[in-house]
């Protein structure tokens, strides 16, 4: 399901199948229905097309060939400790903002499905438990996992929007993302970078999750310019071999 312009309507309406906007940068939050990407053309600027997939690699296949995706999910699992890239995020957005960052689990924990087995492996090899929100994506963060492992013909990095949506304005935003006056300030946020995200989410997304997506795309085009702040400046490598690091 895909909504391009604002004027275009309510929830679920645009035509599906392709929309050939290949050349410019794609961005992707989890949603109810499994991804919400919100697609930028080549300049990073202008309306942004929404397209709701049930998997990552279906929403490429629907918008075309981008050089650069932005996934609002942990890249680079730890083997044990905490991730950099989380901690350093967490910084810099500080206050209460700061829990919007939670720690990426280890690889160990993700492969179990219990959440009581994962916790107890997660605090064997971590020294610390692990959270139901974070257990609750083990899903998405596998399948984003193994969506790089195949290989995806494009470059694919982590991005965090509320972290994106901070560096947009110079700090972080105080409003919750759910509440109409937090849409309407990340909405203004994105429109002073000139991007309008549609004024309405397509079927299976939330209208926070369009304009997370819209503020990973942001990121994204950074990374492509090569204007992006990366958390850390230097990404740790982990027995994956995945480079981990929170680009914004």
């Amino acid at each position: 399901m895909v909504l391009g312009e604002p004027s275009d309507g309510g929830a679920g309406a645009g035509p599906s199948g392709p929309v050939r906007l290949g050349g410019g940068v794609l961005g992707v939050d989890a949603c109810r229905a499994g991804w919400v990407g919100a697609f930028l053309g080549p300049e990073g600027r202008g309306a942004a097309t929404v397209v709701v997939a049930p998997t990552v690699a279906l929403l490429l296949q629907l918008g075309g060939a981008v050089p650069v995706v932005g996934v609002d999910i942990p890249i680079g699992l730890p083997d044990s400790g905490r991730r950099e890239a989380d901690v350093r995020t967490r910084r810099f957005l500080g206050g209460v903002k700061s829990s919007s960052v939670f720690t990426t689990p280890t690889r160990a924990a993700l492969q179990e499905a219990d959440y009581a087995v994962a916790n107890a492996c997660n605090r064997e090899r971590a020294g610390m438990g692990l959270s139901r929100q974070a257990h609750a994506l083990r899903e998405s963060i596998l399948e984003v996992d193994a969506w790089l492992r195949g290989g995806t013909g494009c470059r694919v990095v982590e991005v965090h929007p509320e972290a994106s949506f901070a560096m947009m304005t110079g700090a972080a935003l105080p409003t919750r993302k759910r509440t109409p006056e937090g849409q309407r300030e990340r909405r203004a946020a994105l429109a002073g970078h000139g991007i309008r995200a549609p004024s309405a989410a397509p079927r299976g997304a939330g209208l926070d999750d369009v304009l997370d997506a819209c503020a990973a795309a942001w990121s994204a085009h950074r990374v492509r310019t090569g204007l992006a702040r990366t958390f850390p400046d230097e990404p740790e490598v982990f027995a994956d071999g995945i480079p981990a690091a929170i680009h914004v």
